[in-house]
């Protein structure tokens, strides 16, 4: 019954942590488009692809203890920032084992910023479309963004970096 919010939780310990609500829903939305098992189901939102499972998975397993939520008052937000806590390790004990190439794709994930991740989600969501109508849509939901030619191109290529590296 438990088993996607080990997935979550595992998904959290593989990058050891996250820093962001929106960091980590598009992360999770990425490796999912990569193929990977993960259940939830996502809609178009205000900061690109969103999932209200996922949200809710992440609180259940805060609640339950196995996460960790630190708030980080930046003056002008709050930055959440995710781990796993001791009791959650042993939580883990119960998962499978991941993806052989999920923690590489992770941790690629990780090091980029929510603003780079947003624009690769919400690409990856216009996937069925071509790739010039991909920018479209993106300039159109994501138009006060601004994202640049090279931000674009960059997205692309770290797409396809991505499709390369977790082929299984």
């Amino acid at each position: 019954m438990l088993q996607e919010h080990a997935k979550i939780a595992q998904f959290i310990s593989i990058a050891n942590e996250v820093n962001g609500r929106k960091k980590l829903q598009k992360m999770v939305y990425i490796a999912k488009k990569m193929n990977f098992p993960f259940a939830e189901k996502y809609e178009l939102h205000m900061y690109g692809p969103y999932s209200e499972e996922l949200t809710l998975r992440v609180e259940e397993l805060c609640e339950m203890g196995f996460l960790a939520e630190q708030c980080t008052d930046k003056g002008s937000y709050v930055r959440y920032s995710y781990h796993v806590t001791e009791e959650g390790g042993r939580f883990l004990e119960t998962a499978g084992e991941p993806p052989e190439l999920l923690g590489a794709c992770i941790e690629r994930l990780n090091e980029k910023s929510s603003r780079f991740l947003e624009l690769v989600s919400t690409l990856l969501y216009f996937d069925h479309l071509d790739r010039e109508e991909q920018v479209a849509k993106v300039h159109i939901v994501k138009n006060k963004l601004n994202f640049s030619d090279e931000e674009m191109t960059n997205a692309f290529d770290f797409i396809a970096e991505l499709q390369q590296s977790t082929v299984n």
